[in-house]
């Protein structure tokens, strides 16, 4: 796992916690709750698109 990939899956917790709060208070912002679902959804596919790249290896010399 990267290091990038970790602050992504942070941020995306961090952004979940933050949604159902929202979500459970007595009058939840209905705008505030669709910005963070936006955003969420944004970070989950930066996050799939980081699985999905392909790995770098290094080159192997032929032995001769």
């Amino acid at each position: 796992m990267t290091l990038s990939s970790f602050r992504l899956m942070q941020y995306h917790q961090k952004i979940d916690r933050e949604l159902r709060a929202e979500i459970t208070r007595r009058w939840p912002d209905i705008f505030r709750v669709q910005r963070l679902k936006r955003l969420k959804l944004a970070i989950k596919d930066r996050l799939e698109s980081h699985t999905k790249a392909p790995l770098r290896r290094p080159l192997r010399l032929n032995k001769i």
